[in-house]
C-alpha cells in the first residue's frame, strides 16, 4: 500500500491516509464488531454439544413418565381406531369416535384441569374401540 499525500477537496493536507482508515473504520465499526463477538459467543453456547445428537432411547409402553404414557396410550388408541376402521364402515367409526369420545370426556370431567386428563381420555377411548373389538369377534366381521 502506499501513502497518499496531497490535498483534498475542502484544501487540507491528507498525510497517511492508508494509516489513518483502518484506525478510524476500527473505531467506527467497533460497536458493531462487539456485537457480533457477543452474537457468535451466544451462538456457540447454544450449538448442541456432540453427543446431543444421539438418537433418544426408544419408549418401551406402558412408559415411565407422563409424557411416555401418553405416547403409548396414543399408540394403543391408534392401534385399535386401525382394526376398528377394518370392521365397521367409515361412517359407523366416525359416529363410534364421536360418541366415545364425548362418553369419555363426561366420564373424566371431574379431572378436566389437571394434567392427567388427555390421558384418561384417550385411555378411555381405546378401552371402547378394543370393547367393541370383541363384541365384533365372534359375529366374524
Amino acid at each position: 500500500m502506499h501513502e497518499r499525500k496531497g490535498r483534498s477537496s475542502d484544501g487540507t493536507k491528507v498525510e497517511n491516509a492508508v494509516e489513518e482508515c483502518p484506525t478510524a473504520l476500527r473505531n467506527a465499526l467497533s460497536p458493531h464488531l462487539l456485537s457480533v463477538k457477543r452474537l457468535l459467543f451466544v451462538a456457540a453456547l447454544l450449538m448442541p454439544i456432540g453427543g446431543a445428537h444421539a438418537a433418544p432411547p426408544p419408549i418401551r409402553c406402558p412408559g415411565n413418565n407422563t409424557l411416555e404414557m401418553r405416547y403409548c396410550a396414543g399408540q394403543s388408541l391408534e392401534q385399535s381406531g386401525t382394526l376398528l376402521r377394518q370392521k365397521i364402515t367409515t361412517q359407523q367409526y366416525t359416529k363410534w369416535s364421536e360418541t366415545t369420545r364425548a362418553l369419555c370426556e363426561a366420564a373424566y370431567a371431574p379431572y378436566k384441569d389437571g394434567t392427567i386428563y388427555p390421558q384418561l381420555v384417550v385411555g378411555c377411548d381405546d378401552h371402547l374401540n378394543r370393547a367393541l373389538l370383541k363384541e365384533l369377534q365372534p359375529l366374524g366381521n
